[in-house]
């Protein structure tokens, strides 16, 4: 839990620094402040770097990408200069500013960099993107094989990883503390909360049903919901996408422990909380926007159960459930 804490604090320093800048003037349009210089060998190409790093655009709602998000860094390979497409100024010149220990903010010139690569400029920006970054660690490629390089790149993330699953357990009881929850728990470690009671039946194994969900890292970043309003209002709308309630067969369709169990704890009509942990959803390896040994939050609406096969028999669930 501590380190989840220094993260977070971590950031809201980065943010701040950022929003106060005096920045230089760098080749190809780029700007830089150099916030903490650590005194160590700067990267090359060849490096690799392991940092922090927020990703903003010079438009309102402008965060675009946040290591913090997740908990774990993101690992940068500093190209060499004679890859056709680079240029001084570009996002890879960045961090040749950059050390372990370092950190610093820049802003990327989109006007160069469309002039230089001869591509359209983003749309989701005017003129600048912002990158605050902060270094944890600094791989030097010097004599290294590729395979030797690598391999402690493997070595530093099966530490980092290790890192969030420990961090686990303290994580949720955070969340659940901070949101003064009283959850219900079941054998299996899902805990719930039922917000409010509906009257119809329990689905089981074999119904079809139809759900609305918005589903949240304990950071409270969204990386789900089938709620147009809160896709937009978390920058996580696609237009390509249909907002409506999702619908699956309990125990046929391919869903998370977690959903399978929960779902089958609330009647028709109800709204309740799940709280997932990562065995009862996306494990040790994660997905997209979901890093290894997350906790889950689910808001979910249990609009309708459509029964199955009478002949279809139900898995057993836990319906001792006591307070956490």
């Amino acid at each position: 839990m501590k380190k989840s804490i220094l993260f977070l604090s971590a950031a809201v320093t980065l943010l701040a620094i950022a929003a106060c800048q005096n920045f230089k003037k760098g080749e190809g349009g780029l700007e830089y402040n150099i916030v903490k210089d650590a005194g160590a060998d700067k990267a090359k190409a060849g490096d690799l770097l392991s940092v922090d790093m927020i990703v903003k655009s010079d438009r309102k709602d402008s965060l675009l990408q946040s290591t913090y998000d997740i908990g774990l860094p993101q690992i940068v390979n500093i190209a060499p200069d004679s890859i056709p497409g680079l240029y001084a100024g570009d996002y890879n010149s960045m961090f040749k500013f950059l050390g372990e220990g370092d950190s610093a903010v820049f802003r990327l010139n989109l006007d160069t960099m469309a002039a230089k690569t001869g591509q359209p400029k983003p749309e989701f920006a005017d003129k600048y993107v912002t990158f605050t970054i902060k270094v944890r660690k600094h791989f030097k490629k010097g004599s290294l094989t590729d395979s030797a390089l690598y391999a402690q790149i493997d070595s530093y993330f099966k530490g980092e990883i290790e890192g969030l699953k420990k961090a686990e357990e303290g994580k949720l009881a955070g969340y659940i503390a901070d949101k003064k929850l009283e959850p219900k728990k079941t054998a299996s470690g899902l805990q719930y909360v039922v917000a409010s009671e509906g009257k119809g039946n329990k689905p089981a194994v074999g119904d079809t049903v139809v759900v609305n969900y918005t589903g949240t890292l304990v950071s409270g970043k969204v990386f789900d919901t089938n709620n147009v309003d809160e896709a937009k209002k978390s920058n996580s709308f696609n237009p390509m996408r249909k907002y409506e309630p999702i619908r699956f067969r309990v125990g046929h369709d391919p869903v998370i422990q977690g959903w399978t169990e929960g779902l089958q704890l609330l009647t028709k009509g109800s709204k309740a909380t799940l709280l997932v942990p990562s065995n009862l959803g996306y494990g040790e390896r994660g997905g997209g926007a979901i890093p290894p040994y997350a906790p889950l939050v689910f808001e979910v609406e249990l609009v309708d159960v459509i029964p199955g096969p009478a002949a279809t028999p139900a898995l057993p669930v836990d319906s001792t459930a006591t307070k956490k």
